[in-house]
């Protein structure tokens, strides 16, 4: 094989090599192919980023469901984690919440299909 060819070779395996490591993530959590997503009230919410809001009131609980990207979990698996939930000043519970430890820690999560975002979020985001 030439030098030219080795040269390819090599840079094929670094080129694999940084793509397997990439989903890997520095602060323990899983980084691959799993959404966000709470479920709170038989609703399913998922994050948004680059939302300003004000944490309201302390509404209950909601469970982190698992992450099952490979559809392979085994059922003896915890079902999720219990999150904290907080309304979102001037949002229903049904469109969007807060969920973390914390009010300070709480990320903005909004219960959607599709690709559409809710009125009520876009208008918080900047949006029409």
């Amino acid at each position: 094989m030439s030098w030219v060819g080795r040269a390819m070779a090599l840079a094929a395996v670094m080129v694999s090599a940084v793509a397997c490591t990439a989903g890997s993530s520095s602060d323990g959590e899983d980084a691959g192919s799993c959404a966000y997503r709470i479920l709170y009230q038989d609703r399913t919410y998922r994050d948004v980023a680059n939302v300003e809001f004000t944490v309201g009131e302390k509404l209950g609980a909601a469970t982190k469901p698992p992450c099952d990207d490979t559809g392979g979990r085994d059922t003896s698996e915890t079902a999720g984690t219990t999150e904290t939930v907080y309304e979102v000043d001037g949002i229903s519970p049904t469109v969007a919440i807060a969920v973390g430890d914390t009010p300070g820690e709480a990320k903005f999560v909004a219960a959607y299909s599709g690709t559409a975002l809710p009125p009520e979020v876009k208008k918080l985001i900047g949006g029409s």
